[in-house]
């Protein structure tokens, strides 16, 4: 149906046309195939760059045969030219006593200004086909980010609120779950798969200590923040490493505050759903690296945890940490004076 009307169009119409169509076209195809590194895209490119190449050599020797007339002219241009001479004899064998007149420069003029016309027409459509893609929202498949969940109707334990400036683990979750994450952890192309924020209390401190924590999961590296509101300062924390089974343990200054970096394994607890519902033992799971920070610079007890794992073991480096605990960190106000 398209063919059948392009040819009803006049030669010098559907010319212009098809050439502002296949240079569009050819254009905005080569352009994609070359950011995508496409061959496919790229030969259907020259597909039509060698189609409007075909075409503009047509309107060129049409051009020529208009204006120096032959018995080999085109047939394109000979129709052009034939309809009023027919006219002109018609007339003068039919005594009608009316010199034929020669052709009017106005079907010149009108011919080229259809041309002209069709070319605006078709070049402002590929114009805004070409910058739709930047000012359009995007509406592929691609996954979304996961969004920390709403809890500001959950009830807080009593350790918040005999806490002064606690945070929640929603201010946690929203600290932490940054666009830039990703980035800072040096995968930039990654996309959060799965956000939780909790208003824990410490372990074994009978619920009076307000722990709570948020965690931020990608396909390579989870990150985990957790502020704890206890007594134990920063330098009476790394003596506790000594005992432990804390590696690479390293004293330092963040924003102004006693920090210390430290390395331990996670635990991996197997859970057997079926009969019984025996689980398997707790065995120890992949290295993780663990940047804590003072909650205030005269480190007057109490914590902040940014702990950064993968399941492959692998581990980001230390400015990683650094680079996210100065994003998180302003979110957390510092511990009052008591």
């Amino acid at each position: 149906m398209l063919g059948f009307l392009l040819r009803l169009l006049p030669f010098w119409v559907r010319e212009p046309l098809l050439i502002a169509v296949g240079s569009v076209l050819g254009v905005r195809i080569m352009y994609l195939a070359v950011r995508d590194h496409d061959r496919v895209a790229a030969g259907l490119g020259v597909v039509f760059l060698v189609f409007t190449a075909i075409r503009v050599h047509a309107v060129i020797r049409a051009l020529r045969a208009r204006r120096n007339p032959s018995p080999t002219a085109s047939a394109d241009g000979a129709a052009v030219d034939a309809a009023p001479q027919a006219q002109a004899q018609a007339q003068a064998q039919a005594g009608t006593g009316s010199r034929p007149r020669p052709d009017t420069p106005e079907k010149e003029h009108n011919a080229w200004g259809q041309a002209v016309a069709a070319v605006a027409v078709f070049g402002a459509l590929g114009a805004a086909l070409w910058v739709a893609p930047r000012f359009m929202p995007s509406n592929d498949n691609a996954p979304q980010p996961a969004s920390c969940s709403g809890g500001a109707h959950e009830e807080l334990p009593k350790a918040y609120k005999d806490t002064p400036r606690p945070v929640t683990g929603e201010d946690l979750c929203k600290a932490l779950n940054r666009p830039d994450l990703a980035e800072l952890l040096g995968t930039p192309e990654e996309t959060a798969t799965t956000v939780s924020s909790t208003n824990n209390t410490a372990p074994l401190t009978d619920g009076k200590v307000a722990q709570p924590e948020a965690e931020v999961a990608f396909d390579t590296y989870t990150v985990n923040v957790s502020a704890t509101y206890n007594e134990l300062s920063t330098g009476q924390y790394v003596k506790l490493m000594k005992f432990g089974d804390e590696k690479d343990v390293k004293t330092l200054t963040v924003l102004g505050r006693p920090a210390v970096l430290s390395s331990d394994h996670t635990m991996k607890l197997e859970i057997n759903l079926g009969s019984g519902g025996a689980g398997g033992p707790v065995e120890e799971g992949p290295l993780a690296r663990t940047l804590s920070v003072a909650l205030d610079r005269k480190d007057r007890g109490g914590y902040c945890d940014i702990t950064v794992w993968s399941t492959s073991g692998a581990l980001p480096n230390d400015s990683a940490l650094l680079n996210i605990a100065e994003k998180v960190l302003p979110r957390i106000p510092e511990r009052p004076a008591r």
